[in-house]
């Protein structure tokens, strides 16, 4: 029944946004292709677990390397066509596929695929608003891949509820040891060689072992002037079981992970123009990034760039920072909107007008406005400290907060939820 219910998906939903995919087009159609084979690498992972026992961890990585390999190849294949035009089509996708990585979950393998699909939603909606009035197959395209990963989360609740369940039957690991471990190895004897001894030698020993209780006789009495605990001076010197300093190296720092942006890889800094969009990659340190003679339908695209400013001079569609931590960004108009997506400690001044900011599993963004741009629309989701700068007339500027913490209530009477922001008096 659990291979039925997942060939159940493949048959429906998963073929329906193939066929979406392959009348867009161009490179939503090949990205399904890789979908598709993903989809089918699960599909044996999930066959062999209904006719073997739980493998063991290093087995289990092999049989999972088929569906991994895939889910890298979807991913990769979006970053290395950053100028498609449909560069928002493989975003939905690459930020929701991990939802495959379902089997290695317990005991809640069910919410993660929620959470997977939800990451990839703030794409799709993108998709929505650039597609809607232009191709309704492009909305049609997002509701069904959102509805794919609904129907594979009802799945995954509905017969692998706490995770992945193999049948226990045929070849698998073997059982765990008992807790608390093996017992320890008996001691090991000297190394004494006894032929040597003449037989008045062995009956001296063991004649010696059998005084009983007179074989203490012999030993030495410990006096009071022995016994450290009366004698603190014989305490001195370095303690037992105990590495004199310096005699062993101390172990290397590791260095804490990054927060939103992650680690920069080593790569060349880009600048360059790939037709209306503006790709700026890698900039690390620079504070003359300078975009000017720009057309007004094209779109400046920031990604992995650290300690650097931008500066965009004339009127431009948009301009999207991904992936930057501790950059800013200074523009004249836009036709669009400012988006900011995965970054840290992040700046923005509009010195002319914008219709709309976006951020975007950011933490850290300052938004300095200008007096044309006060009506400004606002959309920020998984994000934090994130304030707005309003001008006064004064030359200053007065800060708020953006919220981050809601309360939601049911309506009376119960027919949906109310949902206010919840202000910090602290």
């Amino acid at each position: 029944m659990s291979v039925n219910g997942y060939q159940d998906i493949l048959q429906g939903p998963l073929r329906t946004y193939i066929e979406l995919s392959q009348q867009i087009g161009g490179d939503v159609a090949t990205h399904a292709n890789l979908v598709n084979a993903a989809f089918q690498a699960q599909l044996r992972y999930i066959q062999q677990a209904t006719s073997r026992s739980k493998p063991s961890q290093s087995e289990e990585m092999q049989l999972l390397a088929p569906t991994s390999e895939q889910i890298s190849a979807i991913q990769q294949f979006r970053e290395k066509n950053r100028a498609s035009p449909f560069f928002n089509h493989l975003s939905a996708i690459s930020e929701s596929i991990p939802a495959l990585g379902w089997v290695a979950v317990a005991p809640t393998p069910a919410p993660y695929v929620k959470e997977m699909n939800d990451a990839g939603q703030f794409y799709t909606n993108r998709v929505l608003k650039e597609w809607k009035e232009k191709d309704k197959r492009h909305a049609e395209w997002c509701r069904t891949w959102v509805q794919l990963l609904s129907d594979l989360q009802a799945y995954v609740k509905q017969y692998h509820t706490t995770g992945l369940v193999w049948s226990g039957k045929g070849a698998g690991a073997p059982p765990p040891p008992p807790p608390g471990g093996l017992p320890p190895p008996p001691p090991v004897l000297p190394d004494v060689d006894f032929s040597n001894l003449s037989i008045d030698d062995r009956s001296a020993l063991f004649a010696e072992i059998n005084q009983g209780e007179g074989i203490t006789s012999s030993l030495r009495k410990v006096t009071s002037d022995m016994q450290t605990h009366k004698n603190p001076q014989l305490r001195q010197g370095p303690a037992p079981f105990k590495a004199a300093a310096g005699s062993r190296p101390a172990a290397p720092a590791k260095s804490l992970p990054q927060p939103g942006a992650g680690s920069f890889p080593d790569k060349p800094p880009v600048f360059n123009r790939d037709g209306k969009k503006w790709l700026i990659e890698y900039q690390k340190g620079n504070s003359n990034l300078v975009v000017e003679n720009a057309d007004m339908n094209n779109v400046v695209y920031m990604f992995r760039c650290r300690d650097s400013a931008l500066t965009v001079r004339g009127k431009i569609n948009g301009v999207v920072l991904d992936s930057c931590t501790k950059c800013s960004v200074v523009f004249d108009n836009l036709v669009a909107s400012v988006e900011f997506v995965n970054c840290q400690s992040v700046q923005m001044q509009v010195l002319g007008k914008v219709p709309t900011i976006s951020i975007d599993k950011t933490d850290g963004c300052q938004i300095y406005l200008s007096p044309e741009s006060l009506d400004v629309e606002i959309v920020s989701s998984k994000s934090s400290e994130m304030n707005v700068l309003v001008p006064k007339g004064n030359g200053d500027y007065a800060e708020h907060p953006i919220p981050e913490q809601f309360k939601t209530l049911l309506n009376k009477p119960r027919n949906g939820l109310t949902t206010t922001p919840v202000e910090n008096k602290g």
